[in-house]
């Protein structure tokens, strides 16, 4: 009867007669994920007395079950918050290298990357963070119990959830890599078939899981009978993770990356989340530009926009890595001084060239987002993965989770492209107990030191590039939330060296003019898959999920 009222009332807010392009509102809470069952999970805990990162936390384990392309227990990611008394948390709980990880691992003896060992074998796999993050976030900030918030979850895998097309459609887009794994076909392709759109699927074994880590808490995953499942399962398959790695492992609170952008104050995840320090870089390096007036996707705008990301990206892959491992000058690389010199390299009336760029000298795909918001306007935002969709595609033998291929986010070889064509440097090599470099960008905007919104998306290195579009739609555009998630999204990454643009997004004049420029562009089919939560100027909250996916807003 809940989820009956719930339609109703977004269906009210959705087709009044002002009402084409806007968002879901709603007055007291709002959820906004990749999954419509994971969005309900979290409504329901805001509804029964929890607070956002109760919510956060009963969504993350529901999107485990619903949404596993992404969801996980066996990933990692980022969160940043901001509490009802103004203070920021970010949380890493980002996948690590295991003991046994070396430089070298997935190099042949001449010193050649040997394809897919980094994404498609056992070696791919990092020790996973999400269940000690998400564990960790709700003991320190969370109000309700444990049992009540993994309950949703727990139901679903138990009982079974009503299959999507979209869910169904994608198992069988990747039937013949998961099919190799014995463990997951068993679950997900009985008798040789993914399941049919409308059939309902049950997941025993991770139900199970998810009851051991709401009676024992995050032992069961890293010291219990789920580690002894995750430790043999590698083993047995030519992987190095062991139970020493499991029970090593720990999220990790650390001061969160703040900048801010003309009148807004942004905040959002340190190294190794990359996207900060770069989405940071790119606002600043055009921030003395009248962006409006140089008309929205105009090749002006886009030309401009391109030569930011191109620098900012340079900088990224030599200089950002794990702060544990290596000095990372972040806050140079946002400095006034800093900025403006490199601002005099951004190319006027004609396109750089990334081979002629290089990083500045220092003085000294698929992924999920989710966001919360609650009655009080504590605001979380959460960004985490399993790298590859399906992760490495192998589920856990009797624990019934995918494992992560996070360690492909290394750099396998200083200079080679990983699967997102990212170039990275020795700053990000492999090292035992190291965080591999990310993009991951759970992003809040304040404005006035008041919250303004929140957003993030899936998408590696588009991840970057798409907060940083919304924030622009929003700040410079005047756009609502709706409106600025569904706008059509380009991206340039520095290496390799094109702009990247979604269908419909430029005009062919535009595409010609920035032909001129010398911009080489190629079209793709989606970039990002963004979710956020906006204040309206009358205290309502506005909530979108990108209707690039299935997901959902849902609201009280």
């Amino acid at each position: 009867m809940k989820r009956i009222l719930l339609g109703l009332f977004i269906l009210s807010e959705t087709i009044s007669g002002v009402a084409a392009f806007c968002p879901v509102y709603a007055r007291r809470g709002m959820v906004v994920s990749a999954e419509p069952n994971a969005s309900l999970a979290g409504v329901q805990i805001l509804q029964q007395g929890g607070n956002a990162f109760d919510a956060a936390v009963g969504v993350g384990f529901a999107l485990a079950v619903t949404y596993p392309a992404a969801g996980n227990l066996g990933g990692g990611g980022f969160l940043v918050a901001l509490t009802v008394d103004g203070k920021a948390v970010a949380l890493d709980f980002r996948e690590m290298a295991p003991q046994a990880a070396t430089r070298d691992m997935y190099l042949d003896e001449n010193g050649e990357v040997i394809p897919k060992l980094s994404t498609d074998s056992f070696l791919a796999v990092g020790v996973p963070g999400s269940v000690h993050g998400l564990l960790a976030i709700l003991d320190d900030y969370g109000i309700l119990p444990r049992h009540q918030v993994l309950a949703p979850a727990i139901r679903l895998a138990e009982e079974g959830f009503t299959v999507s097309h979209e869910f169904a459609c994608s198992l069988r887009n990747e039937q013949k890599r998961l099919m190799r794994y014995p463990s997951t076909a068993a679950i997900f392709y009985t008798d040789g078939e993914p399941p049919d759109f409308g059939a309902r699927l049950k997941q025993t074994d991770l139900a199970n899981t998810l009851k051991a880590v709401c009676d024992q808490g995050a032992d069961a995953f890293y010291r219990g009978w789920v580690a002894d499942r995750i430790a043999d399962h590698v083993s047995q398959n030519c992987g190095i993770i062991t139970r020493d790695d499991l029970a090593r492992y720990s999220s990790k609170y650390r001061e969160p990356f703040a900048f801010s952008y003309k009148e807004y104050q942004l905040i959002t995840h340190p190294v190794p989340s990359s996207g900060g320090v770069t989405l940071a870089q790119i606002l600043k390096l055009i921030e003395p530009f009248p962006l409006r007036d140089m008309g929205y996707h105009s090749a002006k705008y886009v030309h401009l926009i391109a030569e930011a990301e191109r620098l900012a990206f340079a900088d990224r892959n030599y200089h950002l890595g794990d702060p544990d491992f290596v000095k990372v000058p972040d806050r140079y690389l946002i400095s006034d001084t800093y900025i403006q010199k490199r601002r005099t390299m951004m190319m006027k009336n004609k396109a750089g060239q990334s081979k002629r760029v290089q990083h500045g000298k220092i003085e000294h795909d698929e992924t999920t987002h989710y966001c919360v918001v609650d009655k009080d306007r504590n605001v979380v935002a959460v960004t985490y993965t399993l790298n590859g969709s399906y992760g490495m595609g192998s589920v856990v033998e009797g624990a019934g989770f995918f494992l992560n291929n996070e360690m492909d986010d290394f750099s396998a070889k200083p200079g080679q492209p990983n699967m997102y064509g990212l170039v990275s440097a020795k700053t990000n090599a492999i090292e035992p107990g190291k965080r591999m470099l990310s993009s991951m960008t759970p992003l809040i905007v304040m404005r006035d030191n008041h919250f303004c919104f929140t957003v993030g998306t899936p998408g590696g290195p588009t991840i970057i590039t798409t907060d940083l579009q919304i924030v622009l739609n929003i700040t410079e555009m005047g756009m609502n939330i709706r409106e600025a998630i569904d706008a059509r999204r380009f991206h340039h990454q520095w290496l390799p060296d094109v702009i990247q643009y979604e269908r419909f997004t430029f005009s062919a004049d535009t595409i010609l003019k920035l032909q001129l420029l010398g911009h080489e562009l190629e079209e793709k089919k989606v970039i990002g898959c963004a979710a956020g939560i906006q204040i309206t100027e009358d205290g309502l909250l506005a909530g979108y999920a990108d209707g690039r996916g299935s997901g959902e807003a849902l609201g009280y």
